[in-house]
Parts: structure tokens; C-alpha cells; sequence
């Protein structure tokens, strides 16, 4: 098989004939988003760390569910990726101010999180928009090394559970804010190597460029002086 038909064929890379909004993954996403931040609210306002713990298990089993549907059902959709990310953020946001509000004290790590979640994650997690793939589970075919310490199932474990575990078990502020530190240390190397590989320009006219895809879907990688 030739390797322009190997590039097209592979499920990473994205298919426009495809893209919608309305998926069985995307209702999971939106179902699990409402009720994992209306939990959390409640949790909230009844100061019941229970409550916000089961938000955050609504959050996380409904991410994990989101993810699975599309894959069985073949409807992985840039889309669906980019409302996926978005919701992680409000279900994460929803969750660890509601854990401050319960635990003041963890104030500084959560800050640092959501400074590195919310904000450089975030971008890093759109990036793939700059490619022609489905979602940033596929980045392995731009950079191993980010996809590896970002999207891998290691990488999101450390990037999303860890710190949530460890403020919930330990209620250490110096250990927690180590541990966002380096967190935040891992996006910034990320987005630094992102930077240098650079970030491919859409292109409507990628004259000589063959490669089974349509024209508005080719990268163009900038060239560097």
C-alpha cells in the first residue's frame, strides 16, 4: 500500500464527509457535562464533599463513555472533539472550585491547575485543529513525544486523576502544589516543542499535493527563515 493511501485510509486523520454535532457521543458529552456541574453546584451548596466527589465520577466514567461510543460507532468528528474539550473544562472548572470553596486552603494548587488546564492545556488540546485529524488522541501522527506525555492513557491518567486524588486524599497544599507545578512544567515543555515543530497554515490552493485528501483539509507548515 503506498503511503499517500496509508495516510488517507488511517482512522486518525479527519473525514469531512462525516463531521456533525448530533452523535451519540455528543449527547453523552452534553448529559454528562449538565449533570456533572449541577451536581457539583449542589455539592456546592450544600458543602457535601460526597456530592462533589460523584460529580467528578460523572465527569470522568462520562468522559471515558463519550470516548468509547465514538470510536464502536466510527463517529470520531472534529466536532465532537472540540465539544468534548470544551466540556472537560467546565465539568474540571465546576469541580475544583467547588473544591475551594469546601477546602480554602487548597486555593494555590488549584489555581496552578487551572491555570495549566484551563489555559495551555486548552490550547495544546485544540492544536490538532491545525492538522487534518479527528481529535488530539490522534497526535501521535504529528509528534510522539507530545501525544505520549498528553493524549496517551498514561498521559491523560497523570494530566486529569492525579491531582484531583491527591487533593482529595491528602489535603496537602505543598504536595498538591508540586505536583500542579509540574503539571504546568509538562504543558509549557509541550507547547515549547509545539512551537518549534510549528504550526501547519490551511491552505485552499496546495498545488502538487496528492495525498487523497481534500485541498481545504491539507496542511501547509510554515517555513521557517
Amino acid at each position: 500500500m503506498s503511503t499517500q493511501s496509508s495516510t488517507s485510509a488511517h482512522r486518525g486523520y479527519v473525514r469531512p464527509e462525516h463531521e456533525r454535532l448530533l452523535t451519540a457521543a455528543t449527547v453523552i458529552t452534553f448529559v454528562r457535562t449538565v449533570a456533572s456541574v449541577g451536581v457539583a453546584l449542589y455539592a456546592a451548596n450544600g458543602r457535601s464533599l460526597t456530592l462533589l466527589l460523584v460529580a467528578l465520577g460523572i465527569y470522568w466514567v462520562g468522559d471515558m463513555l463519550d470516548g468509547a461510543v465514538a470510536r464502536l460507532t466510527d463517529t470520531e468528528t472534529r466536532i465532537g472533539a472540540v465539544f468534548d474539550i470544551v466540556s472537560d473544562r467546565l465539568c474540571a472548572g465546576a469541580f475544583y472550585l467547588g473544591f475551594v470553596w469546601l477546602e480554602p486552603s487548597m486555593a494555590l494548587p488549584v489555581g496552578i491547575f487551572l491555570l495549566e488546564f484551563a489555559v495551555v492545556d486548552t490550547f495544546l488540546s485544540l492544536a490538532f485543529l491545525a492538522w487534518p485529524l479527528r481529535s488530539p488522541n490522534y497526535f501521535d501522527l504529528v509528534d510522539r513525544p507530545i501525544w505520549r506525555a498528553n493524549w496517551s492513557k498514561v498521559g491523560k491518567a497523570v494530566n486529569s486523576s492525579a491531582i484531583a486524588l491527591l487533593m482529595v486524599l491528602t489535603h496537602s497544599v505543598p504536595i498538591c502544589t508540586a505536583i500542579a507545578i509540574c503539571l504546568l512544567a509538562l504543558k509549557v515543555w509541550s507547547l515549547v516543542r509545539l512551537n518549534r515543530i510549528g504550526l501547519p497554515l490551511p491552505s485552499l490552493t496546495t498545488a502538487g499535493a496528492d495525498d487523497g485528501l481534500p485541498a481545504h483539509v491539507r496542511p501547509v507548515v510554515r517555513r521557517r527563515s
